[in-house]
């Protein structure tokens, strides 16, 4: 089995239409950004590679189950502690929307404009920032 190099943890964002899939996190202070908007994603398991990561995750928190050919775009970007997070993109439809089964992880999730999540105020910062990432780079024709 192949071994990635060193990486912490990776975020999918999930488009449909104009508008994201976002998870809103519990609000206890033991966690970070809490009852702030997330994307589906997290801490890496064992030896599994950044795309297994978030689509594991993915299927965890919405019940999603997503072939790694469907993600679109893949950066490595470091968090504030210096560690190596992926942050991926990929679009579902309207149908797989619907299909959605929110997980024990987080108070809900929704479905939100990007406009609208680049202008949150209970956004995650740094999240914000890939997706004006992924926006400047694939365009802001969502």
């Amino acid at each position: 089995m192949r071994t990635e190099p060193a990486f912490h943890g990776a975020k999918l964002l999930l488009l449909t239409g104009d508008s994201l899939i976002s998870l809103l996190r519990d609000d206890v202070q033991n966690i970070p950004w809490p009852g702030c908007w997330d994307f589906p994603g997290g801490e890496r398991e064992g030896d599994e590679s950044p795309a297994a990561c978030a689509l594991r995750e993915t299927h965890e928190e919405l019940g999603l189950s997503l072939a790694e050919g469907r993600l679109t775009w893949r950066r490595v970007f470091h968090n504030q502690q210096g560690r190596a997070m992926w942050f991926f993109a990929a679009r579902i439809a309207a149908q797989e929307v619907e299909q959605i089964v929110f997980g024990d992880e987080g108070q809900g999730w929704a479905v939100m404009r990007v406009a609208d999540y680049l202008s949150h105020p209970k956004a995650i910062p740094p999240l914000q920032d890939r997706l004006r990432d992924y926006l400047a780079e694939v365009g802001a024709g969502v």
